[in-house]
Order: C-alpha cells, then structure tokens, then sequence
C-alpha cells in the first residue's frame, strides 16, 4: 500500500514495499503524511525524498549487520536506529558536498519527522528522541554572492520578449480555437487531418498509443501539416505531436512564464512564492484594477493587495484589461488563457498558474496540472535560452538565470524613484536590516550611492577651494564690515583689498600668509599665482575678469603642447573652475573678453611658472 499527500498541487507517494524494512518505512512515511498536513508545505518531495534515502541505505547497513529490516521501527528498541542515522548522514555528506545544500536539507527533513514521532505518540527511544533534537551532523551550507539585479538593458530585453511571448501565445490559443470549431471525431473524419486531432485532444480521447495505431510508422509519410506540428523528431514523433496539438488549445508551462516575468517587475512587493501560489480565489477583480491576497508561508502573513489601473482618456472608469501591460491587465489575459485548462481538467480549477502538458511514457497523454516552473525545459532559464523568431540564440541575459533577480530590479528600480532613507525604501514589506542586507547591495543602488557621495563632495570641495566673486556692488561697499563679513574679510584685510595691496596678479587674495598649498610657517604664498584657482583665499573682482580670460586661453593653447593626461593633471581642475566662475559672472563676461581681446589687458605669468608648467 503506498501512502500518497497533495500539497500546495503536488501529488507525491510512498510505496513501503519497494523497501526490506517496510514497517519503519510506514512509521515515517505517517509522519511524512501528517507533517505535509499540519503544516501546509508547498512541495512535500523533499521530504519524501528523505524517508526513501534513509530507507534504502537502512536497507543495506541493516543487511550488512545481519538484522532483519521486517522487525525495524520507530519505537523499538531492539535496534538503536540513532547509529543508523549517524552512518546515513556521514554518506549524505560524501554523496553531496559543499556548497550543495542536498544533504543538509534530507538529514534536516528526516529529523523533523522522527522528532515529531517523538512528542506526538511519546515512544521512540530516547537516544533517537535526542537525536532527533539536535542538529543534523554537518552544518548549512554558507549563502553564495547575493544576487544582482539585472541591468536596464537585460530589463527591457525580458519586458519585450515576454510581451512579444504573450502575444505569440494569444494568436496561437486562437487559432487553436477555430481549429477545434471546425474539427470532428477523427473516427468520422479521419486521423490525417489536423483539426480533427485537435478535436480528440480537447475530447480527452487521443494519447501516443492512438496516434500510433492510426498513422504511418514514418512520420515522413504524415501529412505536411503533422510534420510540421511534430517538428523534427523522428525517434519521439507521436510524443512531439501530441504536445504541438495540446499547445494549440491550452498554454504550456513554458508559455506562462512571461507572465511571471511581467507580473514580478511590475509587483516589488510580492514574491515569486506568493506570486506561484496565488488561488483562483486570490484573486479579485475590481472597476479600475484588481485586488491579490498574498500569501508569504515564511512569514505567515497574508496581505491584500489593490493594483489599479488608469482609465483611457476618454473610456469608462470601468477597466476592460484588453491588451493593457500593467498588474490588472496582466492577470486578466492570464486568467483568458488558462481558463482552458481549469474548464477542462476540473482538478485544476482552483489554482490560477495551470498548464497542460503530456503525461506518462509509454502511453502518453496530455493532462492539466498546476504549473510547477522547476523541470527541465519549463524553467525560467529555459525561456530565456530559448531562440526567438529569426535568430539561433536566446536572450543575452547575464547568469545566474534565478526569477528572484526580477524581483530585485523591481526593488532597486522603486529605490532609484523614492529615494530617501532605507526604512522608507523597506516599507512595510521587509524589515530595515532584510532590505539592507538583500536588497541595497545592487550594483544599481551602489552606483547611486556614490554618485551621491562623490557629488556631496564636490560641492564641499569646491567650496573650499573655489575663488569667491565680488561683484561691483559688492567692491563699492567692500568697507562696509556686514559686505567685508560676508566675503569673509576683516575690515583691515578689506581696506588693503580695495586699495590693491593683496592683488597677487591675478586674483586678490585675502590672506597671503595663510596659503593652503605651502607650509604653514608664516611665510608669503610662493605658488601664487599658480595655483590662485584652486584657492579658497582667493577674491575675484570684476576688474580681474579680462585677466582670468587670457588664463582660460592660455590654458586652451597648453593642450596642443602637454599630452592629454599631463594637461589634466596640470590645468584640468583649474580649466573647470575657470568655466564655472564663468557661468556665474555670465553678466560680466562680454566685456571682459572685449577688454581681453583688445589688448587692454594683460597676463603677467612668472617666468618659472611657465618653465615648470608649460614644457
């Protein structure tokens, strides 16, 4: 008799016969039953998978010990299964090294159930009680690199393909639809045409063994249009067939993961677990949008969630959701095209992510079963690889192909909008430190950052070292001790200043002693003017304007003598300060370039100041 659950629409069995010790098999695999129950798993394989390893190595380790496996269990006493478990977790660790997390999560899983054997009937041994407490032999795995969100170029690519999918999908379901219109039972209209295979499709009457008995052995003696439908296959031709005339009426696992795609960066709240695990029922659809109640088993909390949608211009309030790619209208075509499935297959009816493809080996046949995106060829890496139309390649997406990367491009994506603080970017669907550590580490986020940094320290940079501009006004009244205060002068230092004791021959300068590029011990500035431009002493006045343009076309013609990074290091920053006092004196600008270019005034440059500057 084999023991069977359905969780989360996963239907998993354990067959004790297929093991020597049966009995202890029935003990865990009633424990597996009551703990998928009780605790509402998504996917009761794991541990199933765990009772069936532990039973077979128990199988041999028992034979090799000479003890009848038929008289094992739980809660006996004859033989202590604690040396049984050690031994199963020591091969778990060689059969599954680092970084694998395989052993750790059946010896973890298989734990779990014998120590709820433990507290809920009270008789397993106490060595085994024990053992069950404790943590499995070998630790966790450590976490690798947290993953990155996909760059805005991957973004756009995955929101086109996927947008291009769907539509693909919708042609192809309808075309679908007209064929099994004008479709019959092929027992009547014979099982060369297309249509009526479909037509037997739909009815449930058509698997690889019919398709067999009725067609040519070669599929090159098929109609055109089964060859077509078939592809190139010849070995599993009748299989192939079967699955192309399932996919004209109904979406395979594969055809909804656009959906998934589009749904996870439009929703950054929501998770692809509650996204996969969203009921028909969930589901709520509203005037302007819909309404999704999400469900987050980690967390235990379940959530209502309103997605709107803008009405149309000039449209009704009321949203129709044709052809629309925000939440609502994602979920009403995705509803459109798995109501197929639900209508047909009724075990399937109360799950929204549902898909239909071929079932069995030998005999196959197409069934309905809840979308599952973990096998092979249904995976979202798969959808990914897979060649779109006029090219031999997939998308050029970076690795790893892990649908929790969308999710974080949604987050990163809302952080770039909001801004502000990481408790206000986390709101209330993660703690601060969750959203921290999974979240804020994005290359996007990074870059943010430090583009914010470095541009906050710009601004306190350039403030130190910046010249500051009086302009004429400000010259009139430069006695005045508020005008001197605000210039940071003294009123001595003002007065000099007016009657050009402190012009350096390029700028004024407000303190010669006090130079921030020489020692500071008490002697007059030696690299003025030089450096005067990147000076926070440094006072220009109107009447220097013309001077600073001839040094700004000095500087231009520098760059036909110094290569481009010797310019750089040399004139760069100065080049850049001159350009932007520039802008600010905008006003003053015309004539002082008249003045420059009329040879009303002039650059007196040191000697030594353009030998070591210039060559």
């Amino acid at each position: 008799m084999a023991l069977a659950t359905r969780t989360g629409g996963h239907m998993c069995r354990v067959h004790p016969g297929e093991f020597a010790c049966r009995a202890l098999v029935v003990d865990l695999a009633d424990e597996w039953v009551l703990h998928c129950e009780a605790t509402a798993v998504r996917d009761p394989r794991r541990s199933a998978s765990a009772v069936r390893s532990f039973a077979a190595f128990a199988d041999t380790w028992l034979a090799g010990h000479r003890i009848a496996p038929e008289t094992v269990r739980l809660a006996g006493t004859d033989v202590d299964l604690t040396e049984v478990v050690f031994a199963w977790e020591h091969e778990l660790r060689g059969a599954h090294p680092p970084p694998s997390k395989r052993g750790y999560e059946l010896a973890s899983s298989l734990l779990a159930l014998i120590g709820q054997r433990a507290q809920r009937e009270g008789d397993v041994p106490a060595k085994l009680t024990a053992r069950a407490a404790a943590p499995p032999l070998f630790g966790k795995p450590p976490e690798g690199p947290p993953l990155d969100e996909f760059t805005q170029a991957e973004r756009l690519a995955l929101r086109d393909a996927a947008r291009a999918d769907i539509r693909a999908l919708e042609r192809r379901l309808e075309a679908g639809r007209d064929a099994l219109a004008r479709g019959c039972d092929p027992v009547v209209g014979g099982w060369a045409s297309e249509v009526n295979l479909v037509w037997a499709v739909h009815a449930g009457v058509l698997d690889t063994a019919v398709l067999r008995a009725h067609l040519p052995t070669s599929p090159r003696h098929w109609p055109a249009q089964l060859r077509q439908i078939a592809g190139k296959s010849v070995r599993r031709a009748p299989q192939e067939l079967l699955a192309g005339l399932g996919a004209m009426l109904f979406p395979r696992e594969v055809d909804l993961q656009p959906f998934r795609v589009l749904l996870l960066l439009a929703m950054d709240e929501c998770t692809p677990e509650e996204l996969h695990d969203l009921r028909l029922a969930d589901v709520e659809f509203t005037d302007r949008g819909v309404r999704l109640r999400q469900t987050k088993h980690r967390a235990a909390r379940t959530r209502r969630r309103l997605h709107t949608s803008p009405a149309g211009p000039d449209g009704p309030e009321v949203f129709q959701g044709e052809g629309r790619w925000d939440v609502p209208g994602l979920m009403r075509r995705l509803v459109a095209v798995t109501e197929p499935v639900r209508r047909t297959y009724p075990a399937t009816a109360e799950w929204l992510w549902v898909a239909v493809e071929p079932d069995g080996i030998g005999c196959a046949r197409v069934a309905g079963r809840r979308a599952g995106f973990v096998l092979s060829g249904r995976r979202f890496t798969d959808w990914i690889s897979r060649p779109r139309d006029g090219e031999d390649r997939g998308l050029d997406v970076s690795f790893p192909h892990d649908v929790r990367r969308l999710r974080k491009t949604a987050k990163i994506t809302k952080a770039v909008v909001l801004g502000g603080a990481v408790a206000d970017l986390a709101g209330d669907d993660h703690h601060v430190e969750v959203f921290r550590r999974h979240y804020a580490h994005g290359t996007t986020a990074h870059v943010l950052a430090g583009r914010a940094v470095t541009g906050a320290q710009q601004k306190v940079f350039a403030s130190l070292t910046r010249p500051v501009f009086a302009d004429d006004a400000a010259v009139e009244e430069l006695t005045d001790p508020q005008v001197a205060s605000a210039l940071g002068l003294t009123a001595g230092t003002a007065k000099e200043m007016r009657e050009g004791q402190l012009d350096m021959g390029l700028v004024n300068c407000r303190d010669p002693y006090d130079s921030p590029h020489a020692p500071a011990d008490g002697r007059v500035c030696h690299v003025a003017p030089a450096m005067c431009m990147l000076c926070r002493n440094a006072v220009v006045f109107p009447e220097h304007l013309p001077r600073l343009v001839l040094l700004a076309d000095h500087i231009e013609q520098m760059r036909n003598r110094l290569t481009p990074p010797q310019w750089q290091a040399v004139w760069g920053r100065q080049a850049a300060t001159l350009a932007q006092l520039f802008d600010e004196c905008a006003s003053w600008m015309p004539e002082a370039r008249h003045e420059a270019r009329g040879g009303r005034a002039w650059l007196d440059l040191p000697l030594g100041m353009r030998t070591e500057y210039d060559q």
